[in-house]
């Protein structure tokens, strides 16, 4: 039998076409369910991998591991917003764990310093980008952390203060047209206000970071930019609740990064963000349709891991939206009703111990040398919330 034969013979079972390429179908990549001590064995290993990576200064990342293929990044203030962000995510994943070990509690208390000292400074490296943003938010989470954590009531009042810092800072970088964005390259003129890229994903971000800060700390919001806000994510929304990459695409719906595919890990965060701030149309059936058809097709969105050049895939998806989609899975099924919460909780545990690397991390894109922080933090908060969840159920 002639291989040409062999070959088409072997491509008429379901799955086997992409196993020949290497790609395994969602059936045969499932991986095995993991008991709770699997759980707790993963959660020691990744806040392991943090306190041995963390910077001396207390932080973690930096601009190091270059490249040939590189994110645009002005500099210093780009690497300024990436550590921020990278940092803000580390350490929220490590209190998340609630790792009680001296070694990590020291960890924890050397980047608190950090961040004290080195949130209220950050700003957007030039008129080009707005990567500041994610250090806002996510430094934003951080500081809530801090707080719930903390028991001297002169560092609660600071971290709650600084808090409400970041919310005021990151509201400077609101765009003209609601929302916020992370580049503002294209126009021949520049403004105080960005007028660039307004991004779904960038504005659910800091929508749900705001909305921890208010619920969990009593933060206050401008309810102006919470408002416009909500309509920039709303107006990018297709009727099957997939989201436009940004508000340049609202007019192609059928672009392959527009469609469900490639709106995989975006849906998660944007229908979150307009649940929790009472936006119509986001029900418990949209949020079980979306977690489901993210489970189902999380073996297409692995494909991107560790592809050192963005969009350059199916549905033009990249790497780096991974862990982002693993961790606002979280966001959103944490909306359902508790009894229906446990099987997503088992099945995204063994996602993630299954995706863990040797030395304790986890990563999904090359970013210089935050991508190991900022993926271990997202996979810390997402496997304690699964552990929350399957320990509470019986």
């Amino acid at each position: 039998m002639s291989k040409l034969i062999q070959f088409k013979k072997l491509t008429r079972t379901p799955g086997t076409f992409f196993l020949l390429l290497g790609f395994a179908s969602a059936e045969t990549a499932t991986p095995p369910p993991v008991t709770l001590k699997d759980i707790d064995a993963c959660i020691t290993r990744g806040v392991d991998f943090l306190v041995a990576d963390q910077n001396a200064d207390g932080s973690w990342g930096s601009a190091t591991r270059t490249k040939h293929i590189n994110i645009y990044a002005p500099l210093p203030g780009a690497h300024d917003a990436y550590r921020a962000g990278a940092t803000g995510l580390a350490l929220s994943g490590m209190i998340d764990a609630a790792d009680n070990r001296p070694t990590t509690l020291a960890s924890i208390e050397k980047c608190a310093v950090w961040s004290i000292e080195h949130l209220p400074k950050l700003r957007r490296a030039d008129q080009t980008t707005t990567y500041n943003i994610w250090g806002h938010a996510y430094g934003l989470r951080s500081l809530v952390r801090l707080h719930q954590r903390e028991t001297n009531e002169e560092k609660k009042t600071l971290y709650k203060d600084l808090a409400q810092q970041q919310i005021e800072l990151v509201g400077r970088y609101e765009d003209v047209n609601g929302g916020f964005g992370y580049l503002d390259l294209f126009d021949d003129f520049t403004s105080q206000k960005p007028t660039g890229i307004t991004t779904s994903f960038t504005s659910a971000t800091v929508m749900l970071a705001m909305y921890e800060g208010r619920e969990k700390l009593g933060l206050k919001l401008n309810d102006k930019i919470v408002g416009t806000s909500l309509d920039s994510i709303k107006r990018q929304q297709f009727p099957d609740k997939s989201y436009g990459y940004s508000h340049e695409h609202i007019m192609r719906p059928r672009a392959d990064i527009n469609r469900p595919a490639g709106s995989l890990a975006r849906s998660q965060a944007c229908n979150a963000a307009l649940r929790v701030y009472g936006r119509d149309g986001i029900t418990d059936e949209v949020i079980i349709e979306w977690a489901d058809r993210f489970l189902a097709r999380e073996g297409w969105l692995s494909i991107a891991r560790k592809r050192p050049k963005p969009h350059d895939i199916h549905f033009k998806i990249s790497g780096y939206f991974y862990y982002y989609g693993i961790y606002y899975f979280t966001e959103s099924v944490r909306l359902l009703p508790p009894e229906k919460q446990k099987p997503y909780a088992e099945k995204l545990a063994a996602l993630i111990v299954s995706k863990q690397e040797k030395d304790g991390s986890w990563w999904d894109y090359p970013l210089y040398d935050y991508h190991q922080p900022y993926g271990t933090g997202y996979s810390l908060m997402a496997l304690t919330w699964c552990k929350k969840v399957i320990s509470a159920t019986p």
